[in-house]
């Protein structure tokens, strides 16, 4: 979040161009007047896709801005959730076979991506530009606290119950998970806005924050605008998942894989943004940014998820394999040590990007 004070108040025209085109051309195709499946079609569908997730990401961004941190973070980590739900919703219901495991896929491949491309990334380019970079330690633990527990409860422990052979949990385990999850959330977001909100900000974001605070007409078409880019996504995925699994299978690549390509995909604009904020010396609204998009993505796409698989009765499968596990279990111990210390420079960067690396490669070929 670290939009120039001049031109915060400018709604580019990329920024509202491609939710009114996407929603153009969905009313197209529920009117019948253009063919759904047709290559010409389908390839503005995918780049206003694109375009529209963007869109998204920079009308929260604004939104944020007002509202200021640590409740800008929050504001981000939701609306990119919204979009990672509506994908992995409209991929399930897609699906001929698998469908269960995408949520699994999409989220563990989330968690990879945020905590050590993101980071990793944003480690790297403020390390490279400010040396040394600082962040307040207590509030990076306890994010990262939550995470690790989010993410043992949901793609570990799955394979170690007994109520019925894992990878999976029985329903009223799926139930009571996704109740906790959602509790535990809800407790940090307390903690992150009222409680310890200290914990959240430094003076840097503060400052930062007074100098650039949209206005509240431009507020108001942000949000609106938000809205209408958060529906096309969402339609937009539906029309194109079947294309999308198609692509992934043609290129020889797992099933799997369709969840790196849909967390790349929501993660990417609010990726860049914790990058420049990073560069900027924000560190702190990098981490905001990055473990709450992390922490939201399974505490509430789960949940979401474990609904529409209970009301299809189609099993939701979450445990991971045992290399995932690893790959996880590491990432956790690592950015447990990165963020011990409240002060980071370009070498940590540096450890998560080689196991972002490893990940991306198992990925393709497991």
């Amino acid at each position: 979040m670290s939009l120039d004070p001049a031109t915060v108040n400018r709604c580019p025209l990329w920024a509202w161009v491609a939710p009114l085109a996407a929603a153009a051309l969905l009313g197209a195709k529920f009117a019948h007047l253009v063919p759904a499946d047709s290559l010409a079609v389908l390839i503005p569908a995918t780049i206003l896709l694109f375009a529209s997730v963007f869109a998204a990401v920079h009308h929260a961004e604004i939104v944020a801005l007002r509202v200021g941190e640590p409740m800008g973070s929050i504001v981000l980590a939701i609306a990119v959730t919204v979009i990672e739900v509506a994908l992995i919703v409209s991929m399930m219901l897609a699906a001929k076979a698998g469908g269960g495991a995408l949520a699994r896929d999409t989220v563990f491949a989330a968690t990879m991506l945020v905590l050590n491309g993101v980071v990793g990334l944003c480690l790297v380019a403020g390390g490279a530009r400010h040396g040394e970079q600082s962040f307040r330690e207590h509030g990076a633990t306890a994010a990262l606290s939550v995470l690790g527990t989010l993410a043992v409860l949901a793609l570990v422990l799955p394979n170690f119950t007994r109520a019925i052979p894992g990878p999976y949990y029985a329903p009223s385990q799926l139930v009571f998970v996704g109740f906790v999850s959602l509790c535990l959330y809800g407790v940090f977001l307390f903690v992150q806005t009222i409680r310890h909100r200290d914990y959240f900000t430094t003076g840097a974001e503060d400052e930062g924050h007074a100098a650039v605070v949209p206005s509240g007409r431009t507020t108001a078409l942000s949000l609106a605008l938000l809205t209408v880019s958060l529906t096309a996504v969402v339609l937009l995925a539906k029309a194109l998942s079947p294309s999308l699994e198609s692509a992934v299978a043609a290129a020889g690549l797992p099933q799997a894989f369709v969840g790196v390509v849909i967390a790349a995909l929501v993660l990417l604009p609010e990726g860049m943004a914790a990058v420049r904020a990073a560069r900027s010396n924000h560190l702190q609204t990098s981490l905001n940014l990055a473990l709450g998009s992390a922490m939201a993505s399974i505490a509430l796409t789960i949940p979401a998820v474990a609904v529409v698989s209970l009301f299809l009765a189609q099993p939701l499968t979450l445990g991971l394999a045992p290399e995932e596990m690893t790959l996880l279990i590491l990432t956790l111990f690592i950015s447990t040590v990165t963020l011990a210390t409240g002060r980071t420079t370009i070498l940590q960067g540096a450890v998560h990007l080689v196991i972002l690396g490893v990940f991306l490669f198992l990925s393709a070929v497991p």
